[in-house]
């Protein structure tokens, strides 16, 4: 007589479920890594002019964005459609430039103040009245580091 016999039950064994946690907990952390949360939402159409000569910003903490251009649909009929300013996730007037800058300048460490930029993303067809009244407010508070923001592409020259 043999010493081993063939089952005859078709069960399957039943999965391990030991090793589900560490999977779990590892894409949590990769997501977590992984995920970059937006800073604000624009409540203004923002279509970059484009520009040839691009170049990269180093440090994004130590940029503060002005974003300018006409309201969207969802807030034309509160702001009408003239070129409007956006600070963070709200909608500004220029006098409110000298608060927005001294909040971001006490935001970050002293040493770093002098390094901040302010980075102007400005809808293409938005006039230049309001980037020079951006500007005229930016230097009543010696906020003189600024960068227009583009997007890379041909420019089309029409003179």
């Amino acid at each position: 007589m043999p010493k081993f016999k063939k089952k005859t039950g078709g069960e399957l064994p039943a999965i391990s479920t030991a090793s589900l946690p560490d999977i779990v907990f590892m894409l949590l952390f990769f997501f977590m890594v992984a995920t970059v949360m937006r800073e604000n939402t624009l409540k203004i159409e923002n279509s970059l002019p484009s520009a040839d000569q691009v170049e990269k910003l180093g440090k994004k903490d130590l940029i503060m964005y002005i974003y300018a251009g006409k309201p969207s649909r969802n807030y034309v009929q509160q702001y009408g459609k003239e070129a409007r300013i956006q600070l963070n996730d709200k909608f500004a007037e220029v006098s409110d430039i000298a608060a927005f800058v001294a909040a971001e300048r006490a935001s970050k460490r002293e040493e770093l103040v002098p390094f901040l930029i302010t980075a102007l993303k400005v809808d293409k067809k938005a006039g230049m009245g309001i980037v020079g009244d951006i500007k005229q407010e930016l230097r009543k508070v010696n906020a003189l580091k600024i960068n227009y923001t583009t997007r890379q592409g041909e420019v089309a020259n029409n003179f």
